[in-house]
This record gives structure tokens, C-alpha cells and sequence, in this order.
């Protein structure tokens, strides 16, 4: 046998080894039990390849809204939930500008006292 295909020293730190490419010692991959083994995912949970989730659309955006008022409540309450805090932009749907513009207006419509602040506010007020 040649000198060539044999590997006496065994270095591990040579650039044909299977841990420098991502081979079956990567880190982050696939355990023995199906599980994946990277990051803190909550279980493994891994959508199928083929699956994209509808995008969300600005209802702002989508109804050309120029300014949005802090006098109209009822638009609010889709966007502030039963805790009383306003919901973040990945579940609404709402863009970066209209998001910004809606928390001023909420908080605005909370120091007039059209919108509660916390939950507890509301518990409170229905008992009078």
C-alpha cells in the first residue's frame, strides 16, 4: 500500500476530515432520536419544506389610511389585546411605519382614558 492513502499521524484538524465540511459531527443536526439538536426550538418542531405561511398584509396599507386617529377607538381594540398591551407586529401584520404610528395613537387614547392600561383597569371599571 502507498504512503499516500495512509493516514498515520490522524490529524483531525486536516481540511478532509468530516468535522471541518459538516459532515456526520456537525453541530446543530439531526439526533439519533429525530430530534433536532441545534438551538433552543422548543422541541424539534420543523415545518415541511414545501410550507409558507400566508404573509400578513397592513390593514392600513391595504385601506390607504393617511393618519391614524387616537379618537377612533373601535379600530383599536384589534391591535391592543385583553391585557391591555398592544399586540407586536409579527401577529398583526402591521408595517414598521404604521406600527409606530398606531402605539402613539393608543397611548394617546390611554391618557384620555378612551383605552384601559392594564387589564386590572378594566376589571375595576365594570364594577362601578
Amino acid at each position: 500500500m502507498s504512503d499516500r492513502f495512509r493516514n498515520d499521524d490522524n490529524d483531525d484538524d486536516d481540511e478532509s476530515s468530516p468535522r471541518s465540511r459538516g459532515g456526520p459531527f456537525r453541530s446543530g443536526g439531526r439526533q439519533a432520536d429525530g430530534r433536532s439538536g441545534g438551538g433552543n426550538n422548543g422541541g424539534g418542531f420543523r415545518r415541511p419544506m414545501g410550507f409558507r405561511g400566508r404573509r400578513k398584509v397592513c390593514s392600513f396599507c391595504a385601506d390607504k389610511v393617511k393618519v391614524i386617529d387616537w379618537k377612533s377607538v373601535g379600530t383599536f381594540r384589534r391591535f391592543v389585546d385583553d391585557a391591555g398591551s398592544i399586540r407586536a407586529r409579527r401577529k398583526t401584520g402591521t408595517c414598521a411605519k404604521h406600527q409606530r404610528r398606531l402605539a402613539i395613537a393608543v397611548k394617546r387614547a390611554r391618557h384620555i382614558a378612551l383605552l384601559p392600561y392594564t387589564s386590572e383597569h378594566v376589571r375595576l371599571s365594570s364594577k362601578n
